[in-house]
């Protein structure tokens, strides 16, 4: 199963949005693709769903929750593992497993157990596991071949652990300071916890626990939130552009310089630009940029703007499907059918 997390410890930078944008564009090319919305600050789901069902699969009442807590409550309370987490289907292949602000009150226990796993303690496994195991049923149950999975911009331990969930990242960057150095902070730490993690897996008393591999491969990052003037991009941000692919090349991938630049470097995905003038309109619709109509409000300057939004996902979706050696989309309907 392929899961491709949305990383950065730098705020701010849109990945959410590129998170939400992403998974519309491969659903719409013939993907089934699971979103895990792990950010405790639930924005993910609050774009794809309503106020009125917010409230609805926050309501406790319910099944302890249909957000992720639902999955964990039993765990949480001591009174068995994970369930089968509730499933929110946004379309025939696109499906959501709703984030929940209440997610912040598990760092604390994931914190801990990722110290006793040393010790080899079983429940110390399951809780570190568990973002895995709840993402793997949930993908079974709706067939996904991708997951998408947004975290929130931090080194805590919800993130550690959603992150050893995740068989690949991409790295969402804004072409400023901070994201420069978001990248030599970001680059040591995922070394770091594939390594502890490796270390712990090895000490597991438990073999019949499915348990994530924790391998967080980079694939590449995505530039966010820049403008452009006559097809290029103005040149207050290309001070922080030209540094960028060396930086993510030294820090992530831990090579040495190579005086890349943006339009040669292959671990560059995509640019895509401001849309700020759509994106309240995408929100009031409840609905991606590149789907917004006449009728919504997009016309005239409005509509080219959607276009070039369509033609930026459509490409940055296709490179992530090959970067991830997902199959032809004829191939996958052929194999469904």
């Amino acid at each position: 199963m392929n899961t491709l997390a949305f990383f950065n410890n730098k705020g701010g930078v849109g990945k959410t949005t590129l998170a939400y944008h992403l998974a519309w564009m491969l659903a719409d090319k013939g993907r089934r693709v699971l979103v895990v919305d792990l950010d405790p600050q639930a924005n993910l789901t609050s774009m794809f769903l309503s106020e009125t069902r917010l409230e609805q699969v926050w309501d406790t009442e319910v099944q302890s929750g249909q957000s992720i807590m639902g999955a964990l409550d039993p765990l949480i309370r001591g009174l068995g593992d994970v369930r089968e987490p509730h499933v929110e289907r946004i379309n025939s292949r696109l499906h959501l497993i709703p984030g929940d602000l209440a997610l912040s009150g598990f760092e604390a226990e994931l914190s801990e157990a990722w110290g006793n796993c040393l010790d080899r303690r079983e429940p110390a496994f399951r809780y570190t596991s568990a973002f895995h195991r709840i993402t793997s049923m949930a993908a079974t149950r709706v067939q996904a071949d991708l997951v998408i999975m947004d975290v929130g911009p931090n080194f805590g331990a919800i993130n550690r652990a959603a992150l050893i969930s995740a068989t690949h990242v991409i790295v969402p960057l804004a072409p400023d300071l901070f994201s420069l150095q978001g990248l030599r902070n970001l680059g040591p730490t995922l070394r770091k916890w594939r390594e502890e993690w490796r270390d712990r897996k090895e000490r597991n008393p438990a073999p019949a626990l499915s348990l994530p591999l924790g391998t967080i491969t980079p694939i590449g990052y995505v530039i966010l939130q820049f403008g452009i003037r006559d097809s290029r991009p103005v040149k207050a941000y290309e001070r922080w552009l030209n540094q960028i692919p060396d930086t993510y090349h030294r820090c992530v991938l831990n090579e040495p310089d190579g005086a890349r630049t943006m339009d040669t470097d292959p671990s560059c995905l995509g640019l895509v630009k401001h849309y700020r003038s759509l994106v309240p309109l995408a929100m009031e619709s409840r609905k991606p940029i590149f789907h917004l109509k006449a009728a919504d409000g997009a016309i005239g300057a409005h509509y080219e703007a959607v276009q070039h939004c369509a033609d930026a996902f459509s490409d940055l979706a296709l490179k992530i499907s090959q970067r991830l050696d997902l199959p032809p989309i004829a191939t996958q309907l052929a194999l469904a059918s």
